[in-house]
């Protein structure tokens, strides 16, 4: 900020009088302004000519003295070189708003920036939709002839949420088959992601080998069922709703045509967070207006990949659109009122949230199967569709194969067979205290389960046999 030296009452004296503050978001409002007309009137009206040079003086006088501009929109409120103020926010929300719903949560402008440069970065920003392509923002920028500005966002770190790290997949020995699924889905999903096409070959070909092989292991099942110490990226979640979704399919009795259309759509019902940058999906806390939107777009993100892949089923782009709505018409993305998700987006949705549920997250650890099972139940009916949950809480039951679990007897067991009929008593494995070796095995609905019943799920013990060993 610069000062004019006045002459005082006191000879040979002088007073230092600051000059009027400049507008700390007199440039974001005029850019925002800018953006607004491009988009509105022809590249010649006057109007536009007319805010470009009350943008350009307004960058000019902020670059006078400093060899940039930085300007960053931390939860709603602007940072002008690091210093905030929010009040002025507060009575410029709309504009900011226009900002951060893009995505666009921080700007760059530095000395010898120009005119046409500031022109082309607001006719940007009005073509500009949010989404991730195969160029980043900087180069698309810079083909447009801008080499003085930036745009960017910003992912701020919540430190009221506790973070915790957690492996990316599962650990340990793993059943061959479903280890050889997640490495495949990996592969797809990181192709996609990188800016590839999605080969339907390969999925073709993953869904084989989930219905033929991993469906027919108990130990592979039992990797999907039970608590996951682990936050299971977007691939492997998608093979583990797969397979949950298979469940469900064979428990209502789709046709093996229909089974396999099913396992193809909850393998790929996430395909669309590839859309969605990384540290926004395994952000550690809560997510902000446009953190959200982002999330939310990946229903349609998914839908788009998959419509325009050639060699897939018809509905799985449905699925990957319709995997987020809600039976009451609640949830997103917005298809209009009354419009109902297919049966087959509703079987997705009830394994969907079962696996999140069951799974590990920065911000909290993995929620127990039979309080997953309490949690479904409460919002079977108006979310997801009532009889599927019942269907799928019947065939997997409270407690799981491959459960860990903890009986009244204060023993620790595993979880081996499971009856549909009394979903609380199933057949366990008992191991020794110290958790190292199997013991005996306890039919809990049977004459040596008749005093025992089991208390809670556990995390595996220290040391505890896999489950490829005890199943």
């Amino acid at each position: 900020m610069t000062a004019t030296r006045l002459p005082s009452n006191s000879p040979g004296s002088v007073a230092t009088v600051a000059e009027p503050a400049i507008d700390p978001l007199l440039v974001v409002r005029e850019l925002v302004s800018l953006r607004r007309l491009v988009g509105l009137y022809p590249a010649d009206h006057p109007l536009i000519g007319e805010k470009l040079r009350e943008l350009d003086a307004a960058v000019r006088r902020q670059l006078d003295e400093q060899p940039e501009l930085q300007v960053d929109i931390v939860r709603g409120d602007v940072h002008v070189d690091g210093e905030p103020f929010r009040q002025e926010s507060r009575a410029h929300a709309h504009l900011i708003a226009e900002l951060t719903e893009l995505g666009v949560q921080s700007v760059c402008i530095r000395h010898g920036v120009s005119a046409d440069e500031l022109r082309a970065t607001a006719e940007f920003l009005w073509r500009y939709d949010g989404k991730p392509g195969g160029e980043s923002v900087q180069e698309r920028l810079q083909r447009e002839g801008v080499r003085h500005v930036s745009l960017g966002r910003i992912v701020p770190l919540d430190t009221r949420w506790a973070s915790r790290k957690w492996p990316d997949a599962p650990d340990g020995a793993l059943d061959p088959a479903y280890e050889e699924a997640l490495g495949m889905a990996q592969e797809a999903f990181h192709r996609v992601s990188s800016g590839g096409d999605l080969d339907a070959g390969a999925v073709r070909d993953t869904v084989q080998l989930l219905i033929q092989r991993v469906a027919g292991s108990h130990v592979a099942l039992g990797h999907v069922l039970a608590v996951k110490h682990y936050e299971n990226l977007t691939w492997c979640h998608s093979v583990n709703v797969a397979m949950l979704s298979l469940l469900i399919g064979r428990q209502v009795r789709l046709d093996p045509e229909s089974i396999v259309s099913l396992v193809e759509a909850a393998l790929l019902h996430d395909i669309g967070k590839t859309r969605v940058p990384l540290e926004v999906v395994q952000k550690p806390g809560a997510l902000d207006r446009s953190e959200r939107k982002l999330i939310e777009a990946h229903a349609t993100y998914g839908g788009e990949i998959l419509a325009g892949t050639g060699g897939l089923r018809p509905l799985t782009a449905t699925v990957a659109l319709e995997h987020h709505r809600w039976m009451t018409g609640g949830g997103y993305p917005d298809l209009g009122a009354g419009v109902l998700p297919h049966p087959m987006s509703q079987i997705v949705s009830v394994a969907d949230v079962y696996e999140a549920l069951t799974g590990a997250r920065s911000y909290k650890p993995p929620t127990p199967p039979e309080r997953a099972c309490v949690i479904l139940a409460r919002i079977a009916g108006e979310q997801l569709n009532a009889a599927l949950v019942k269907a799928f809480i019947g065939t997997i039951t409270f407690f799981p194969i491959g459960s860990f679990v903890r009986t009244s007897r204060d023993e620790v067991g595993v979880v081996v067979r499971t009856s549909s009929e009394d979903p609380l008593r199933p057949v366990i494995m008992l191991l020794r205290d110290d958790g190292e070796a199997v013991m005996e095995e306890v039919d809990l609905a049977g004459p040596g389960g008749e005093h025992r019943h089991i208390v809670e799920s556990v995390p595996a013990p220290e040391g505890a046999p896999s489950l490829g060993d005890i199943l």
